[in-house]
């Protein structure tokens, strides 16, 4: 399968894995598009659209029984896309909120949340589904099924669930007018966080500073 037949019209459009591939190439389409920064005061509404609309294909990954490779050795897709600077872009454009804290499993009783940054997430995210996508496109639509699968269980779902969770604590900040407080030099290099830590997760940025660049507005 080339590129020209990703969306090819003898395809059955009810296919499963044509229904994932269509949604893993929306989505990197149009996280592409955000970090153009052709529209900055957009980037959070609209990422937090997208990883939603991403985190269904997972679901329904999830939810499929184990998909098996028809080999017993993942095909070499080919060299992987550099994404270091999709990376910098995301921290650009998101500095004021780039760094969050995350708990990795929280049925792991007493684990303290880990500093994070969205910008290492989403090109996280993005990898993991390119990889996917070199094989779809290839023609190996079970080894993609089987990597979008395995790599949502290991590793792009847990971290689009914890980027969603970080825009919906940023939309709830400032659309509540509930400011954030002072981050004190936090930073992802950083050891794993105590409770007293928690509360300066966020950064040194006040709702009223985040909503006008990044086209949020505080509720009344």
């Amino acid at each position: 399968m080339s590129d020209a037949t990703l969306h090819d019209t003898t395809q059955n459009p009810d296919d499963f894995v044509v229904q994932i591939a269509d949604q893993v190439e929306s989505f990197l389409v149009a996280v592409t598009e955000v970090a153009k920064a052709d529209e900055p005061e957009s980037a959070v509404p609209f990422l937090l659209l997208e990883i939603s609309q991403i985190l269904l294909a997972g679901g329904r990954l999830g939810a499929h029984e184990d998909i098996v490779p028809e080999e017993r050795y993942e095909p070499d897709p080919g060299p992987e896309p550099d994404v270091d600077e999709l990376r910098e872009t995301f921290a650009r454009l998101l500095d004021p909120i780039d760094v969050y804290s995350e708990v990795f499993d929280p049925y792991e009783p007493r684990r303290a949340p880990v500093p994070a940054r969205l910008s290492d997430d989403l090109a996280d995210i993005i990898t993991d589904l390119r990889h996917g996508m070199a094989h779809y496109r290839a023609g190996r639509t079970t080894e993609a099924l089987w990597w979008w699968q395995f790599s949502y269980f290991s590793n792009w779902g847990p971290t689009a669930s914890a980027v969603l969770r970080a825009l919906q604590s940023v939309l709830i900040h400032v659309r509540l007018n509930q400011p954030l407080e002072e981050l004190d030099g936090l930073d992802t290099d950083q050891a794993a966080m105590g409770d007293e830590t928690l509360e300066f997760e966020a950064g040194r940025v006040m709702a009223e500073e985040i909503g006008a660049p990044l086209g949020i507005r505080p509720g009344k």
